[in-house]
């Protein structure tokens, strides 16, 4: 099939994005001392070079004592935003777009990791996975200071030139445990039903806008899975996929990311409408899809696999059928920065297949 479909305008809020590829956000762990250097803006610079309509960055840990999990990723206050500021310049360069995915790994921290080693993790209940509990509960202080961290991350990124921001809702960091009943155990505003456990990130998002206006674009990143169990459910139902949307909308929230691993996969039964599809059929909502693009094998963690380049029908036939707006493409990109420029020219024996090695380096 043609690729042309690709390679059409379209808008995140009032932003317009001139063809349909996202540069999935990808942790690279390689910011010594929590900035990105000039390896890291020449890295998102080649991306831009390559045809990518929008960037978004590795997960940036918010201005919040717990946020970081890893080490060397990069922080998103401080210091750091001097180095980001560059990397938007050299982005900016190419002609591309960048948002910064703004992150905080909540009670995935182990004790002992840098700035602050004697920080536990966080955590709406204290829980790492269901029937685990080994971390520090939030208090509802702890609540204000990640809404505001969060806020200003977003009022930061644009100062210093981003396109719009993006929040990191997905695969059990802090924002998704708070969404996840499996963890969240309160009993105040914050835990209980669908509209409680979106609420933390309601109110981030109502905080940015408050520090963006209303032009500057917000995309929320969710999953159905986690990394502490990919069979996990937030919504096992259409119904209840929209309850949980409809507060984050009413917010004012421009976009969903909707992370899948394999995103051919239908996301309920009856239907073939994959998660972006049906975010996109419950919301209005600009949608962006993700999952092992135009590779032969999925995402797993912590072990990777070799994954071979395929074909890209069968995404194409669904953007044609408006089932999604964007596609978001992670390793296959990380492997081949020309990799939207190969898929334009239909020069699909040229692509470049994905081998864990890429994860070692800034190619």
């Amino acid at each position: 099939m043609s690729s042309d479909i690709l390679f059409t305008e379209t808008n995140i809020g009032k932003l317009t994005l001139p063809n349909r590829i996202v540069m999935a956000p990808m942790t690279r762990n390689r910011s010594p001392g929590y900035t990105p250097g000039e390896d890291v803006a020449a890295y998102y610079k080649r991306r831009a070079e390559g045809g990518v309509g929008l960037i978004i960055t590795e997960g940036t840990t918010v201005n919040h004592i717990a946020a970081n999990g890893y080490p060397d990723v990069p922080a998103f206050h401080g210091q750091a935003l001097e180095g980001w500021k560059h990397v938007v310049d050299e982005v900016h360069s190419a002609g591309g777009l960048i948002f910064p995915q703004l992150w905080h790994v909540g009670s995935v921290r182990k004790p002992g990791i840098e700035p602050h080693p004697e920080t536990p993790g966080f955590s709406p209940s204290g829980y790492i996975k269901p029937g685990k509990k080994r971390c520090y509960e939030m208090t509802s202080k702890d609540i204000t200071d990640v809404i505001e961290a969060f806020a200003q991350g977003a009022a930061d990124a644009q100062s210093i030139g981003f396109d719009g921001v993006e929040f990191h809702g997905a695969h059990g960091y802090l924002l998704d445990q708070f969404f996840w009943p499996g963890v969240n155990h309160r009993t105040d505003q914050y835990g209980g039903n669908v509209e409680n456990r979106t609420r933390l990130v309601a109110e981030i998002i109502t905080a940015a806008r408050d520090k963006v206006g209303p032009d500057f674009p917000l995309i929320l990143r969710f999953s159905q899975w986690k990394l502490q169990d990919y069979d996990a459910q937030l919504a096992p139902t259409p119904q209840e996929l929209e309850a949980f949307l409809t507060p984050l909308v009413d917010a004012g929230i421009d976009a969903f990311h909707a992370s899948q691993r394999r995103y051919w996969e239908p996301e309920f039964e009856g239907s073939s409408l994959n998660l972006a599809g049906w975010t996109k059929k419950l919301t209005g909502k600009t949608a962006i899809t993700v999952g092992s693009v135009s590779l032969d094998s999925e995402f797993t963690n912590p072990k990777q696999i070799n994954a071979n380049p395929t074909g890209i029908d069968n995404l194409i036939q669904r953007i044609e059928d408006q089932e999604f707006d964007l596609v978001a493409v992670g390793r296959a990109l990380l492997a081949d920065p020309a990799w939207a420029e190969k898929i334009k020219a239909e020069q699909f024996d040229q692509l470049i297949p994905y081998t864990v090695e890429a994860m070692q380096s800034l190619t």
